[in-house]
């Protein structure tokens, strides 16, 4: 596992996600993706952070 630091998310704000383990959150917006941070707008959850480094999100068209 690379370091912290050396970590990249390849999402970009404003990306439509899900949640693999929560799908009743519905949709979610990138607002942010900071190295494993990234904040994540979800339609029935609100605004979440996750930990990319350990939760994958789903990419959606």
């Amino acid at each position: 596992m690379p370091a912290p630091s050396a970590f990249r998310s390849f999402l970009e704000p404003g990306q439509s996600v899900a949640h693999p383990d929560h799908p009743e959150w519905g949709r979610g917006q990138v607002q942010s993706a900071i190295a494993h941070r990234v904040t994540v707008n979800f339609e029935h959850q609100g605004k979440v952070l996750i930990d990319a480094s350990v939760i994958t999100l789903t990419l959606l068209s």
